[in-house]
């Protein structure tokens, strides 16, 4: 039976994944073609996307009345994002070059929304009034985060998406000259839409509605084969399979220099974690927070972003301090599962 249980666990963090996947690529097509613009589509969909299993998980968890799996995957992940995500990234690409306005907007903004969403979890539960509060705070995230950046690209308007005629041009600051001449004047093509493209994004809803479903079925009874927490497995397995595509996006952009792009997400992700995959759910129900996650997780969650945050101070991070994070990682599931 254990076995049984595994494979669908396995299966159905995998369906997550790859529905994810889907959903967030036909979405991001979809509000192009409808004219949204490329920035807020950006911070919306793409910035989301990568985060919609912890939300969609946490969703079904209340639904399935296991509300403690909530909190713990959204902390574990967070632990997950930066301690292994950031830590792989960092050994593959031996060192990583954060950029600065990435630090003068991101790391305040994850800095406030953990301090904000540590002074809620530390009573072990989030009442609807406090889902409310992290909501609140989402928006003002979200609004801030999109002001900031459109002061920070006023003059330079996706030069990706410049005619032809910069195809073959490399020099940034050319580009950047011709996008100030042509502000106001290029037009972002738009795609079009296909039945191929309304089908892939059902599919890709219904996909992450049911490896939800059977993902948190699986949890559920495992840990009552194993006779352990399911908070523990969802801090740790679950946590794990939800930041697969953070570390595959991280891992690809480092092999490929783009710091900014490896540990970028993280940012977003962490905060949506703490705000909308606690807050959506504490608006249907109370969330409970088990003894592992308060004492454990947590704790760890909170060193977890203030090295992040210390380290990326220096505008780099280096192979040795991706090499610190994965030890922390190791040592904390050590401790997760009482091994050390």
């Amino acid at each position: 039976m254990m076995i049984f249980w595994v494979i669908v666990f396995i299966v159905s963090l995998a369906l997550m994944v790859k529905s994810s996947d889907w959903l967030l690529e036909k979405a991001e097509k979809i509000g192009l073609a409808l004219g949204i613009s490329p920035f807020i589509v950006g911070v919306t969909i793409v910035g989301m996307g990568t985060s919609f299993p912890e939300l969609i998980s946490g969703l079904m968890a209340v639904w399935e009345g296991a509300t403690e799996i909530v909190v713990a995957n959204a902390v574990g992940s967070n632990v997950a994002n930066i301690f292994l995500v950031v830590g792989v990234a960092a050994v593959v690409g031996r060192k990583l070059v954060v950029a600065k306005n990435l630090i003068d907007l991101d790391l305040p903004l994850l800095a406030i929304s953990t301090c904000l969403a540590l002074s809620i979890l530390i009573d072990r539960q989030v009442t609807f009034a406090e889902a409310i509060v992290l909501l609140v705070a989402y928006v003002i995230y979200l609004f801030y985060t999109m002001q900031h950046k459109e002061e920070e690209d006023a003059d330079i308007h996706h030069i990706g998406d410049l005619p032809d005629i910069l195809s073959g041009v490399d020099d940034k600051k050319i580009k950047e000259h011709v996008a100030k001449k042509v502000k106001g004047r290029v037009k972002v093509k738009r795609p079009k839409i296909s039945g191929v493209d309304l089908m892939v994004l059902l599919a890709g809803m219904i996909g992450l509605f049911l490896g939800s479903k059977y993902l948190i079925e699986s949890v559920i009874e495992i840990s009552q084969i194993l006779d352990i927490s399911a908070g523990i497995i969802a801090i740790s397995a679950v946590a794990i399979g939800t930041s697969l595509p953070e570390l595959l996006v991280s891992v690809k952009a480092a092999r490929q220099g783009k710091a900014e792009i490896a540990i970028g997400n993280i940012f977003g992700s962490n905060v949506f974690n703490l705000l909308l995959v606690i807050g959506v759910p504490g608006l249907i129900k109370t969330l409970v927070i088990d003894e592992a996650t308060i004492t454990l997780a947590v704790p760890a969650m909170v060193i977890a972003t203030f090295l992040f945050i210390v380290t990326s101070l220096s505008k780099k991070i280096h192979i040795w301090e991706g090499l610190l994070y994965l030890l922390f990682y190791v040592l904390f599931l050590g401790k997760l599962f009482g091994l050390i």
